[in-house]
C-alpha cells in the first residue's frame, strides 16, 4: 500500500489552502493553456433555459450471478426512460445549475428534482471548452464543503465538474426545515439511483466528452458512489476516498460522525438490529465485486476512527483492487484533507489518460 509522504503534507499545505479559498496555484493556468491547445473550444455555449433530452443507460434488468447481489441490484433499479436535463441560473455556487429528475421519486417535489452545480471546464480565453467531466459526490455535511472544495479543485485542471446534491441536501432541502430521521435511510436508496442518472444527465449536454465521464465520492459520498457505480460500471473511473464496507459495523461501532449517526437513529426509536436491516439494502460490499478494478481507486485513512481501515480493507477486497488503487493516507477522517491537492492530481491523471 501507498503512504503519501511527510515532505508532501507540507509542500501541498498552503496547495489546499489556496483551493479552499479559490487562488490558483503555479502550475494550473499552465495546465489549462495547454489543455486548450488540445482540447477543442465549445462552439455553442449551453445557456440557462436550454433544455437537454437524455436516456437512462441502465440495463432493463441487471443480472448477476451471486443471488444475494441480484436482490441488492433488484431493489435499487428503475424502469428506463427519457428525461430532460434542464440548464438553469446558478444555485449559490457554481457556473450554471443542471436539474433533472430523480428516477426514485419520494413524493417531496424540491427534493425529487436532482441538482447539480455545474463547474464550467474553459479554454485559455475563458471561452467553454469540449472536456471530460467528473460527477462530485459530497460528504454529509450540510454545507457539503469538501465536495464543493475537489469540484472547483477538479475543475481547476480543466475538466468539467458536477456536484450533486443528495437528497435533503442544498437545494432539495426542505424550506420547512431539516428531514426526519426516518427520511434519512430511504434517502440513500434514491441518492444511488440519482447518482447513477446523474452519469446519462452529464452526457446529455453537448460541451462533454462522453466517453470520459467519472465519479467520485468523499466519507457519504463515497458509500453512495461505490453502491451506484457497482450497479453497471457505467462510470468511465471511480474515486471513493475515505469510504468502506459494512455500513452496519460502521454505524455501530465507528466513532464521531459515524456515532452520532447511530445515537439519531436510536432516537428515533430504531435498535441495531432494524439500523442493520435498513443498511444492508444499500451495503456497497453487496456489489463491490461488480466494480471494474482496473477503473476503480480507494483512499482511506490509516488513522481513521469514523471509516476504520478494517472496513477500507474489506471494500478492496470484495472490489479486487490491487495495491496501487488501494492509497493509504497518514491521516483521520479529518486531517486527510492536506492530500487534496495531489490527490486531484492523480485522479485528474486518470480520468484524462487514453
Amino acid at each position: 500500500m501507498r503512504r503519501l509522504s511527510v515532505l508532501a503534507m507540507r509542500v501541498w499545505f498552503a496547495a489546499v489552502l489556496a483551493v479552499a479559498a479559490g487562488v490558483t496555484w503555479p502550475g494550473i493556468s499552465g495546465l489549462r493553456a495547454r489543455a486548450a491547445e488540445t482540447e477543442p473550444a465549445l462552439q455553442a455555449a449551453v445557456h440557462a433555459g436550454d433544455v437537454f433530452l437524455a436516456t437512462d443507460s441502465l440495463a432493463e434488468a441487471l443480472q448477476d450471478a451471486r443471488g444475494d447481489a441480484q436482490g441488492c441490484l433488484d431493489g435499487l433499479c428503475w424502469k428506463p426512460t427519457d428525461f430532460e436535463v434542464r440548464i438553469e441560473a446558478p444555485w449559490k455556487h457554481g457556473d450554471q445549475c443542471v436539474t433533472f429528475p430523480s428516477p426514485r421519486p419520494v413524493g417531496h417535489a424540491g427534493n425529487d428534482t436532482v441538482s447539480m452545480e455545474w463547474y464550467i471546464a474553459r479554454d485559455a480565453s475563458g471561452q467553454p471548452r469540449q472536456a471530460p467531466a467528473c460527477v462530485v459526490v459530497h460528504e454529509s455535511g450540510r454545507g457539503m464543503d469538501v465536495g464543493r472544495l475537489i469540484a472547483r479543485g477538479l475543475n481547476a485542471h480543466g475538466l468539467h465538474t458536477f456536484l450533486i446534491h443528495l437528497p435533503w441536501y442544498g437545494k432539495r432541502r426542505p424550506e420547512e426545515g431539516k428531514p426526519t430521521t426516518e427520511m434519512v435511510l430511504p434517502a440513500l436508496s434514491q441518492g444511488i439511483a440519482d447518482v447513477r442518472r446523474a452519469r446519462d444527465a452529464v452526457a446529455a449536454i453537448p460541451c462533454v466528452d462522453r466517453e470520459k465521464i467519472a465519479v467520485q465520492g468523499t466519507s457519504l459520498g463515497g458509500f453512495v458512489t461505490t453502491t451506484a457505480s457497482g450497479l453497471d460500471q457505467c462510470f468511465d473511473s471511480t474515486f471513493i476516498l475515505l469510504a468502506g464496507g459494512d455500513l452496519a459495523g460502521i454505524i455501530q461501532h465507528g466513532a464521531k460522525d459515524a456515532s452520532k449517526f447511530r445515537d439519531e437513529l436510536r432516537q428515533a426509536g430504531m435498535n441495531d438490529e432494524q439500523i442493520a436491516a435498513a443498511l444492508y439494502s444499500v451495503e456497497p460490499l453487496r456489489v463491490a465485486h461488480r466494480l471494474n478494478p482496473n477503473r476503480t481507486w480507494l483512499y482511506s485513512g490509516t488513522f481513521d476512527e469514523v471509516v476504520p481501515p478494517k472496513h477500507c480493507d474489506q471494500l478492496a477486497e470484495a472490489a479486487g483492487l490491487a495495491d496501487d488503487h488501494h492509497l493509504k493516507l497518514h491521516a483521520n477522517h479529518y486531517s486527510g484533507i492536506i492530500y487534496l491537492p495531489v490527490v486531484l492530481a492523480q485522479i485528474h491523471a486518470h480520468i484524462t489518460a487514453e
